[in-house]
């Protein structure tokens, strides 16, 4: 990245770049697929209001059909969000993140930078995860969380929504995330931008412990 001031703020994804892909995909999507039919027939009333979003014959086949498929389906990450939130809370679940992760947001909140997340997740899943990670209680580093309710995470119009509610200058958040069309689209919306993979050399950086002092 071509740094043209230092930031105000840091916008981070968190799938491949806080947090393992593998816990979302190895953990929490198959626990939210086990327990969604059980969910729903157990909270009907938190559960109504999605299902009638999802809408169709048999909303609960295609929640499953869409956990199958990976869909970003705004009705279906707040059910997950949902049921992940019993997991936590019964302590069958602890949100991953990688060892370079906590001492970032401890260094970056410590310079008098807010940090927020941006994630496909919705903002309750967010925050069950750095709610309840391996390394303990994250979210008081954490200023803000925006999920699909913005926008897509490949739409500059996306960042430029952010940037505006965090009452910024595009130029002055900086985004962190390992997906080069999500890198493209907030680099088009005039935010500074860095794609992170730990195992790829052409990647800007490999840790979240090479950004900023």
């Amino acid at each position: 990245m071509t740094k043209h001031h230092a930031p105000k703020a840091i916008l981070l994804d968190i799938e491949g770049t806080t947090s393992s892909i593998s816990f979302v995909a190895d953990e929490l999507f198959p626990y939210a697929r086990k327990h969604l039919a059980e969910f729903v027939a157990a909270n009907p009333e938190a559960a109504a209001p999605i299902l009638a979003q999802v809408g169709g014959d048999d909303p609960v086949a295609t929640l499953i059909q869409w956990i199958d498929e990976d869909r970003k389906e705004t009705p279906l990450k707040t059910l997950q969000g949902l049921i992940w939130a019993q997991g936590y809370a019964d302590g069958e679940l602890k949100g991953h993140v990688y060892p370079d992760t906590p001492d970032a947001l401890r260094r970056w909140t410590g310079a008098g930078l807010k940090v927020n997340i941006y994630s496909s997740g919705s903002i309750a899943a967010q925050k069950l995860i750095f709610g309840h990670s391996i390394a303990g209680d994250l979210t008081p580093l954490l200023s803000g969380y925006f999920d699909t309710t913005t926008g897509p995470k490949r739409d500059s119009d996306s960042y430029t929504k952010i940037v505006d509610a965090l009452d910024l200058a595009p130029s002055d958040l900086l985004f962190v995330s390992d997906m080069p069309a999500e890198v493209d689209a907030a680099r088009e919306a005039g935010l500074q931008a860095l794609l992170i993979a730990r195992d790829d050399a052409a990647a800007d950086i490999h840790s979240l412990a090479e950004v900023l002092p």
